[in-house]
């Protein structure tokens, strides 16, 4: 039994660890995914419409709360530091991700529980499914909490202490600046209008019912004795684009072609009552200065807000660029940073910079080259 103990320990915390740190990249994201649940749930559950207003409002707080305590959980495990305590926090904590993860595949509300992240994204009863796994494997280890062998002396301390503290500075910086690993469909390199294609046409298997017997098809049959009954898709993962959802337009029309055309830089201002526009003349200096060295290069802004909240920011900026509609989730998506710098060269992106990391006009011009 100590053996079993030792290998449920050994996956249990390496799962935490792994889940952990993916999603420590990029917090953002977490809370994001956080915030649709806040949603869902302020509408499901009319009583409590303003708690989950409230745990809206600092889902950034509590995503960094949950990846930090994911990863330190984890390795607490690993090491057997204090493992009663752990093994307790671990259970509330896969108790909790197992009530979020079945909520949202019974009633289909979060498609996307967010686990892994970008780096692995789970469809609802799988991720469902990897909860429950992890659950009975806690609930062996809860039973057996006094045979587990506990490691707390001073290099444990020291061990927990520099994973606390790294992972901590992991989830600071990505908010500060961008993800330092980007594993979205719109990160540096990807082309826009690649990622807009299938990789592959879809397959489907046909379910087909002729005299009282059903048959699973390939093709579908020519013979009109065959009773249609449904189909699967194959090769869902391979036949739907990585991104469906981009779309740029204004009072003029759709631009969202013409945006993956030629060079362009755009401003993204998801939201501008909740900017950081702290070091926004520094972007319009290094626009000023790229723009004026290649007049190539065209400028907007893409933005998530209204006409008149866009206009008024314009006017207060003392800045002119035209600006097109972005769907709020897309331009999240895109950029975890409000303001944002993002750069297209005909369609691929080349730079992707938060108000806190803003290049030398030299850096930028040399991004187009």
């Amino acid at each position: 039994m100590k053996f079993l103990n030792q290998i449920i320990c050994f996956i249990v915390g390496a799962l935490f660890i792994f889940s952990g740190a993916v999603k420590a990249i990029d917090p953002i994201g977490t809370a994001i995914k956080l915030g649709e649940y806040f949603e869902v749930f302020a509408t499901d559950v009319p009583a409590l419409h303003d708690f989950f207003h409230l745990l809206n409002q600092n889902a950034t707080v509590l995503a960094v709360i949950f990846v930090v305590s994911e990863v330190v959980l984890g390795a607490a495990l690993l090491i057997g530091f204090r493992r009663k305590i752990t093994v307790w926090l671990l259970f509330l904590m896969i108790t909790f991700f197992t009530f979020l993860t079945f909520y949202s595949a019974y009633f289909n509300k979060v498609t996307d529980c967010g686990c892994f992240g970008d780096f692995l994204p789970l469809k609802p009863w799988e991720s469902f499914t990897k909860d429950v796994v992890l659950f009975v494997l806690i609930t062996i280890l809860l039973v057996q909490v006094k045979k587990l062998t506990n490691k707390s002396n001073f290099f444990t301390f020291i061990l927990m202490f520099s994973t606390t503290l790294l992972t901590g500075f992991l989830t600071f910086y990505a908010i500060y600046f961008e993800p330092p690993i980007d594993f979205r469909a719109y990160a540096i390199g990807k082309n826009i209008s690649e990622q807009m294609k299938s990789q592959e046409p879809p397959r489907y298997i046909y379910i087909m019912e002729k005299d009282g017997q059903e048959f699973r098809m390939e093709e579908y049959p020519t013979d009109p004795a065959y009773k249609y009954i449904n189909n699967e898709l194959l090769n869902e993962d391979e036949s739907k684009p990585k991104i469906t959802d981009y779309s740029l337009w204004n009072d003029d029309g759709d631009f969202t072609q013409e945006s993956l055309t030629e060079k362009r830089i755009f401003i993204l201002v998801s939201n501008v009552e909740k900017g950081n526009f702290d070091t926004f003349e520094n972007i319009k200096k290094i626009i000023s200065e790229v723009t004026a060295k290649n007049a190539n290069i065209k400028v907007a802004i893409l933005t998530s807000d209204t006409k008149e909240v866009i206009e008024a920011f314009k006017a207060s900026q003392n800045i002119n660029f035209p600006f097109y509609y972005i769907d709020a989730t897309v331009i999240k998506t895109i950029a975890r940073s409000n303001p944002a710098l993002w750069m297209l060269n005909e369609g691929t992106v080349v730079g992707k910079y938060s108000p806190n990391d803003i290049p030398s006009s030299e850096e930028v011009l040399g991004l187009f080259k």
